[in-house]
């Protein structure tokens, strides 16, 4: 054991801290899918009895069910036959039975929707884009009378363009299911991922039949607070407006550097890298973006969430982990997600330790000399819940000069028992 005594590390008193977000009121999403739809449906063509297929992907969404419930209602009253499909690349193990088993994670099955659901990872060639990048399509899309895609709109965690985490990019690698999602990712490598993945998404929702797309954006609360229907003549377009404000709404860290992080949990509901680059500023990617900030030194991430179903992708941004964690990940689905990302690094275990307390000495015995006035620890449950966070005492001054932050009367201290932090959250 490298440390069996807290007292030893002389940790520093800590502060619960509350960011204050500017946080959008929550919509009804029926009520607002009724409106978009009432305008909207007046240009839809769809024959009686038409097959359109509704793709759903693997992202863990507020209200998700109730959308996908009224969007296939919508259609039904037009007269079409829906079905709800997978569009998530080579999540689920890249199978389609995988791919089923994580739509009825996130609320997604027959019962909850209203229409049955159809999986495959075959997929049908749309030929290639003038620049040459080929196009993929689940075959289950291509033989649809009509494509409809359902999605948030949010910042990507590998690169940074006009539209990012949304339909566009639904359109090339979620419907491209793992032969789709493998190559993009590799082409990654050596073209910009923006150009490839926007320019695909383009290209293969103008030759396949795409109706419309739903794109949801969600607060800091989790909650849905915008959401459009847009046809393939100005999805780009409100991709692009979706973004903008998702960008703003994006919770971050309030401060810049940060000696050691400790992340209460991981997953792929949290983030497709499982932590997130936009969050701590890391992408072990080779084709991701480099970010200016935070300067985060040392990341310790103890557990997996509950529903990421063993995906550990993304664990090899952290710096150090628990055991436990390791002998929870679902290997063989964390392998090919990463493999197919060419992204290799994103499933490289960090260091392991038993407990947290040997785990914080080590990322300690690692960093700049610092004092106990001057060590910058944070913890946090996730990349995504940030509205309360603990913050070493370090950074008291700068925290109470600003605005958007509240600071609880009663410090707070890393405890904990065997070894093993107890979490605050």
């Amino acid at each position: 054991m490298l440390c069996d005594n807290p007292a030893d590390l002389r940790l520093p008193p800590m502060l619960k801290i509350r960011q204050l977000f500017e946080v959008p009121p929550a919509i009804d999403p029926a009520e607002a899918l009724e409106r978009e739809f009432a305008a909207l449906k007046g240009g839809l063509r769809l024959a009686p009895g038409a097959r359109v297929a509704v793709g759903v992907g693997s992202r863990g969404i507020s209200g998700l069910a109730q959308v996908v419930r009224q969007v296939v209602q919508g259609l039904r009253s037009l007269g079409a036959e829906p079905f709800i499909i997978p569009a998530m690349g080579s999540h689920g193990g890249a199978t389609a039975q995988g791919q089923i088993e994580v739509l009825g994670h996130r609320g997604i099955t027959e019962e909850s929707c209203g229409a049955p659901i159809e999986a495959t990872m075959e997929v049908v060639s749309l030929g290639e884009t003038d620049c040459g990048i080929p196009l993929y399509i689940s075959r289950l899309a291509h033989e649809a009378d009509g494509l409809v895609l359902i999605n948030r709109v949010k910042p990507h965690t590998n690169f940074i363009g006009p539209t990012e985490s949304g339909l566009l990019k639904m359109m090339s690698i979620g419907l491209g299911n793992q032969a789709g999602a493998e190559y993009y990712h590799r082409l990654s490598l050596v073209r910009p991922q923006y150009e490839i993945l926007s320019t695909a998404g383009r290209e293969a929702m103008a030759r396949s039949r795409f109706l419309f797309g739903v794109a949801l954006v969600e607060n800091q609360h989790h909650q849905l607070c915008r959401l459009r229907l847009a046809g393939p003549e100005n999805l780009e377009a409100v991709e692009t407006e979706l973004l903008t404000l998702a960008r703003s709404l994006l919770p971050r860290l309030p401060m810049e550097r940060v000696d050691l992080l400790i992340v209460e949990e991981m997953g792929k509901e949290i983030s497709g890298m499982g932590i997130d680059p936009n969050v701590v500023g890391r992408d072990v990617a080779a084709y991701g973006a480099k970010r200016e900030s935070p300067k985060i030194a040392r990341i310790h991430v103890r557990r997996l969430s509950e529903h990421t179903a063993g995906s550990a992708v993304g664990i090899g941004q952290a710096d150090s982990t628990l055991r436990s964690l390791v002998e929870a990940i679902d290997q063989p689905a964390t392998i090919i997600n990463c493999l197919t990302a060419c992204t290799p690094e994103a499933g490289m275990i960090p260091l392991t330790y038993d407990t947290d307390l040997d785990a914080v000495a080590a990322a300690l015995m690692t960093i700049r000399p610092y004092t106990a006035r001057d060590l910058g620890i944070v913890y946090i449950k996730n990349t995504m819940e940030l509205e309360t966070i603990y913050a070493s005492e370090a950074y008291r001054d700068s925290l109470a000069r600003n605005p958007r932050v509240e600071i609880a009367a009663r410090p707070w201290s890393l405890e904990f028992d065997q070894g093993l932090l107890v979490s605050p959250f």
